[in-house]
């Protein structure tokens, strides 16, 4: 028995997210189905996040168990040949019997893309969040600022009742602007050792209400002292967020090839 870890990429447009669902189309349900067919056995992958609707991946990671005799390096040219078109391996590897992405120290970055013109760009539809309400970046900026360091975030997240603790570590939370044909793309980055249920969304749609102007910059501190939910901005669509980039830490941690 080995284990066998994945680096997933993924277009979540047409899925109701990672996780198997009784009735939906996820990316586990796929690369379990895959890995099944290909395998000749019962295989059931554990995720590193746990997207939700309509959110991509360019590197999101799963683990899985395998008797397989064949490589864990070489199972991706197989597996890609069974997986639909918006869904790939870019690397399988295999790793530490005990290793789980989940249980060791990491850090994860997410990206949100909004594209600003005064019409929208259909090659950008499903990857970016369109407005054509201007955003004033600069305000947005020392507001994204605030977000860096050890918070409660309970005011920017869903509850889920199985959560214990709100408490995270924002490690970088920066924003880009970038000049495109037509308009401008803004990109809103943001690294940490973990997410609540979303958390990333509602952080942007906060951020594009300072750029707005429906908020002041220093306002992100009062609310995080408030502890509710109803006081933040609103929850930012899922098609402009995508899981960039996992990093290990701690003593000889894994490297993504």
């Amino acid at each position: 028995m080995k284990r066998v870890m994945l680096t997933v990429a993924y277009d979540g447009t047409r899925y109701n997210g990672w996780q198997v669902q009784p009735n939906g189309v996820t990316i586990e349900g796929e690369l379990n189905s895959a890995l099944t067919e290909f395998l000749g056995e019962e295989i059931r992958v554990s995720g590193a996040s746990r997207t939700d609707a309509g959110v991509h991946a360019l590197c999101n990671l799963a683990v899985f168990d395998t008797n397989a005799r064949m490589p864990g390096e070489k199972m991706s040219y197989a597996l890609n040949q069974r997986l639909p078109e918006d869904i790939k391996v870019l690397c399988s590897q295999e790793v530490p019997p005990a290793f789980h992405p989940r249980k060791c120290e990491s850090r994860k970055t997410y990206v949100y893309r909004i594209y600003v013109a005064p019409f929208p760009n259909p090659l950008e539809r499903t990857y970016a969040l369109f407005t054509y309400v201007p955003l004033d970046v600069d305000a947005m900026k020392a507001a994204a600022a605030q977000f860096v360091g050890e918070h409660d975030f309970t005011s920017f997240s869903t509850s889920k009742p199985e959560i214990t603790s709100s408490v995270r570590t924002v490690t970088m939370c920066e924003i880009t602007e970038v000049e495109k044909p037509f308009g401008n793309m803004i990109e809103i980055r943001v690294q940490g050792n973990g997410f609540l249920y979303n958390m990333v969304r509602i952080m942007v749609g906060t951020l594009m209400e300072v750029g707005r102007g429906n908020l002041e910059a220093e306002a992100i501190a009062a609310i995080f002292e408030q502890k509710d939910r109803a006081v933040a901005g609103p929850t930012a669509p899922a098609c402009g967020l995508m899981l960039e980039n996992y990093t290990f830490f701690g003593e000889n941690p894994v490297k993504i090839y």
